[in-house]
């Protein structure tokens, strides 16, 4: 065929957008167009994929291809689009050939059954992508009866979303020869939620006196309330703060996912833990490190408390636009990033 879909899945903030991959080969001059709002890291993905084919043993077609993202008006990000554009050409140049509806044959699942995110080198191996996690947790709820292909490294991970099934690769050349059907795809099975990174956190049975304060965060942490702190320097207050983790119950799975997923999307590595999250910003944060913001919306210090503590400690040496920003937030529980385009 001269046209192949895939569908892959993008990420605005922690919103996930499922994206459609059109590769179409047509007549005339050589080019590699990719269309549908790509960023640099999209628009260069051209020569990763034509590389990577290359390396992988197959041959890169001498003709007119234009990869469409749809939907067209979704700005796309990151390179986790290189391995559907990568397949949707080795489909399009009839290099892969699907089996019929009528065929009968229902060794091989259709395309239209796999969601495809990953970035490939050069070599034609697939590399670690950030924000695994989200991919897997809007893929599970957008797309319930299709399946998850992704760099074999973020695979372990991927497979502790309930009800999803995950497939870890290490080279396009494997999904390659599974479409052909000269392999098979395992399946990553799913994990049991007990291997946690857990780190001892302070208890608050080390604190010695402070009773009326003791008591005031036990309430505080049983009632989900804000707490404001003050005192003389060295009466405590931090210390208090620190061990206020420890009075929260543990996370279950389904918020332990979500806190390693904010946690990708900042770029950090996720861990999974059943520890509310404590965070402490430095006072000189600015208010999108605090709130959140960016051209491409990364969480802030609010998200990345989530389901756990966020100490402002010295609060009034924070700029006052700054302690204005977290009104709306702490009344209604949600941080919106508004942009011309999204929200």
């Amino acid at each position: 065929m001269s046209l192949a879909v895939l569908y892959s899945q993008a990420l605005y903030g922690f919103e996930p957008s499922p994206v459609r991959v059109e590769v179409h080969i047509g007549s005339g001059l050589p080019a590699f167009n990719v269309v549908g709002l790509p960023d640099t890291g999209v628009r260069e993905s051209r020569e990763r994929v034509r590389s990577a084919i290359i390396s992988s043993g197959f041959e890169f077609p001498a003709a007119r291809i234009t990869v469409n993202l749809a939907p067209a008006d979704l700005p796309k990000a990151s390179g986790r689009f290189d391995l559907p554009i990568a397949l949707g050409v080795l489909l399009a140049s009839g290099q892969i050939v699907m089996p019929s509806p009528d065929s009968g044959d229902t060794s091989t699942p259709p395309v239209h059954h796999y969601v495809f995110v990953g970035e490939l080198s050069l070599t034609g191996a697939l590399v670690p992508i950030t924000a695994a996690l989200a991919v897997a947790l809007a893929v599970a709820r957008q797309h319930p009866g299709r399946s998850l292909v992704l760099p074999a490294d973020n695979a372990a991970l991927a497979a502790q979303v309930p009800q999803l099934t995950v497939y870890g690769l290490k080279t396009l050349a494997e999904l390659v020869a599974f479409f052909r059907g000269e392999g098979e795809l395992h399946a990553h099975s799913e994990t049991p939620l007990n291997s946690f990174r857990e780190t001892p956190i302070p208890c608050m049975s080390d604190v010695r006196g402070q009773g009326q304060a003791v008591r005031a965060l036990e309430i505080a942490a049983a009632g989900g309330h804000s707490v404001l702190l003050s005192g003389p320097p060295g009466v405590g207050k931090s210390m208090l703060a620190q061990r206020f983790p420890g009075l929260l119950a543990p996370l279950d799975n389904h918020q332990a996912l979500e806190v390693a997923a904010i946690q990708s999307l900042s770029g950090h590595e996720p861990q999974l833990s059943r520890q509310p999250p404590y965070r402490c910003p430095h006072h000189s944060a600015s208010r999108p490190a605090l709130i959140g913001g960016g051209s491409y919306p990364a969480p802030g210090e609010i998200s990345l408390a989530h389901h756990g503590v966020l100490f402002l400690d010295e609060l009034p040496e924070f700029n006052r636009q700054t302690l204005e920003a977290l009104r709306e937030p702490l009344e209604t529980g949600v941080v919106t990033i508004s942009r011309a385009s999204r929200r």
